[in-house]
């Protein structure tokens, strides 16, 4: 136990340290040059932005639990455990919440509809007004959110080993560039799946040399649960505090809904798959991915806590921010041990690394797609594929930029899903406007989407004006009682709360919403005003919509009646005998697709495109798509 050695001077980096660090940069830099190589004759747009179409399962699902497993998981998820306690586990929950969702809800709908960037779908449905509204959100968003994950990482090398903070920005932005703009989509994935180990081998260091210095697995629990740690359910439905029970559940799976189910970073991967049935079990398979990363965080977390009881590092003055603890506490442990910081530091910049090369490459195909394919249709193959790498190069120097702004947002967890909630609510809303509600017209979908982002801002921005008070985020205790001998009249002023004087009346309530309700505000703000003003203004006629872009889960609740079913579906043109029960299993859907096409989206067939009657799932219909609008 070293409770008074937060005060003593931690090592910096040694050689084996920038050795394995180095290291990382070199694996994912010759992945890129790797698949450039390979894939050198193969120049069109469509295998550099979705690898052709023709990934398998297995390197997609630790593609996408690297991009979202970010460094704001290695670096924030354990320093919120360590001060707000164990609640941060409830994040199971909606991460299952989630897949389930994405996968059987709007996964089969892009899928099945051949598209490249999912706001195509927008078009398909509503028209082009939605949809580039939409992708510039989209692009905005991804931007930000692109920053924070850049800065994180490089407040912690800057932190552990003196690093200079925007060397490291730049560097970490020219190395996704560099990779992103070589390999495309095939580059990205194999990198990521490759930083993927590198993440858990990074926490499990950290959880197995942690645990032996707090004197093993048993004391690390009673040191946490005497401390409050462990009072993980809290089912207080006050929306204002910062996690319970209902904040995480039901918040976390709307904010993480945002990201997952919608957005382009990951419906791309998904679509990249050979077939639907490999991009569900990717999803699933990456569903475990999630958990595992998230149980080693909250363990971190929990271990740091037993480490540091009797001497908080950042209540004592001797670190800056929250988000340094884990670097701190790793340079702590491991000061004896050349190589394993380096690990450490390694595995935060693996999350990164994904996270960024992921955002890149999923920016450029929405530009390309959204706007330079509908302007210039005729584009050459060859020509394409250098406007990507172009598109690639451009957000790679965008994102890197934006790195600075982050520095103002205070904690990388709650600005990354604040962001998110933020942009990727209202987006949620839409796109399920879109599948879910038949009726819903462009007009409502367009106001529904305005709304939504009205709403989010408010209160997201009154939330960073107005930090909610203390009695509803409730930090827990922390302790410097054991402390080496500090200068504490300088430590006392970063321990004081800021005084903030002529707080308004919304700034005790609206303004204390959790940040995890920014989505559900954006999200359900949406869909009430998409529906109100489609009412008013007109529903739209179901015979103008191409069943395969909804999938109406009223169906799910008329399974006793028939008529019912067929009213689920406002007026669209459809076999009622065989699409009605779709979301129950994939023949159904093989029927449902023939009845559709028959219905005006092509010629009478006697076989249904894409469909492959051994694996009973169906291969991206791109070839096939329809391109009028």
């Amino acid at each position: 136990m070293s409770a008074g050695r937060a005060g003593s001077q931690v090592k910096n980096f040694e050689a084996w340290d920038y050795v394995v660090f180095a290291a990382l940069f070199v694996v994912s830099s010759g992945i890129g040059v790797f698949f450039a190589i390979k894939e050198r004759k193969k120049v069109t747009s469509r295998e550099f932005l979705v690898g052709g179409k023709q990934m398998s399962c297995g390197p997609v699902a630790l593609s996408l639990t690297a991009s979202f497993m970010s460094a704001v998981t290695v670096l924030g998820a354990p320093a919120e455990v360590y001060r707000f306690g164990a609640s941060f586990l409830l994040f199971f929950i909606a991460y299952a919440f989630v897949i389930i969702f994405t996968s059987e809800l709007f996964l089969p709908v892009f899928y099945r509809s051949g598209i490249t960037s999912t706001y195509e779908y927008l078009q398909l449905r509503f028209n082009k007004v939605v949809r580039y509204a939409a992708t510039l959100i989209y692009i905005v968003q991804t931007i930000l959110y692109t920053g924070v994950v850049i800065y994180a990482p490089a407040l912690a090398l800057n932190q552990v080993t003196g690093f200079h903070l925007w060397g490291s920005v730049f560097a970490t932005g020219i190395v996704c560039t560099f990779y992103c703009t070589l390999g495309g989509l095939k580059a990205v994935v194999w990198t990521d799946a490759f930083q993927m180990v590198v993440m858990v081998v990074g926490f499990l260091t950290v959880l197995i040399q942690g645990t032996a210095r707090a004197g093993g697995l048993q004391n690390v629990l009673d040191q946490s649960k005497n401390g409050s740690r462990l009072e993980i359910l809290d089912f207080d439905v006050d929306p204002l505090r910062r996690h319970t029970f209902w904040t995480v559940a039901v918040g976390g799976t709307f904010t993480w809904l945002g990201i997952y189910g919608v957005n382009q970073s990951t419906i791309q991967r998904c679509i990249s798959c050979k077939t639907e049935k490999h991009a569900k079990i990717a999803l699933y398979l990456n569903l475990v991915g999630l958990w595992i990363i998230l149980a080693c965080a909250v363990f971190s977390g929990l271990i740091m806590y037993a480490h540091f009881k009797n001497c908080d590092p950042w209540t004592a003055g001797i670190i800056s921010a929250p988000d340094q603890l884990m670097p701190y506490f790793v340079m702590d442990i491991f000061a004896s041990m050349p190589g394993l910081p380096g690990l450490f530091v390694a595995c935060a910049f693996s999350g990164t690394l994904s996270t960024v090369a992921a955002s890149i490459n999923a920016l450029a195909t929405v530009t390309f797609e959204d706007f330079v394919k509908s302007g210039f249709p005729n584009l050459s193959d060859k020509l394409s594929t250098w406007i990507s790498k172009g598109l690639c190069l451009l957000f790679g120097v965008l994102c890197t930029s934006m790195a600075v702004a982050a520095s103002f947002m205070g904690g990388v967890v709650q600005a990354a899903l604040s962001i998110h909630g933020m942009c990727g609510g209202p987006m949620l809303g839409l796109f399920t406007l879109g599948i879910v509600l038949p009726f819903v017209n462009w007009k409502g979908a367009i106001s529904g989407l305005l709304t939504g982002i009205i709403l989010s801002f408010w209160v997201a921005i009154g939330g960073f004006v107005y930090p909610a008070p203390a009695i509803k985020t409730r930090p827990l205790i922390l302790s410097t009682e054991q402390c080496v001998q500090l200068n504490m009249t300088e430590a006392l002023p970063t321990m004081a709360p800021p005084v903030i004087v002529n707080r308004p009346v919304l700034a005790e309530t609206w303004y204390s919403l959790s940040y995890l309700y920014y989505s559900a505000v954006g999200c359900l703000g949406c869909i009430l005003a998409g529906t109100l003003i489609s009412f008013l203004t007109g529903p739209e006629k179901g015979k103008n919509i191409e069943p395969r872009l909804i999938r109406p889960v009223g169906n799910l609740f008329c399974f006793w009646s028939k008529k019912y079913k067929t009213l689920c579906w406002c007026g669209v043109q459809h076999d009622s005998e065989t699409i009605l029960d779709n979301l129950e299993n994939d023949t159904s859907w093989k029927q449902g697709t023939e009845s559709a096409l028959q219905n005006g989206l092509k010629d009478n067939q006697d076989h249904i495109p894409g469909y492959n009657p051994d694996e009973k799932s169906y291969t991206n219909l791109a070839a096939e798509k329809v391109t009028h609008f």
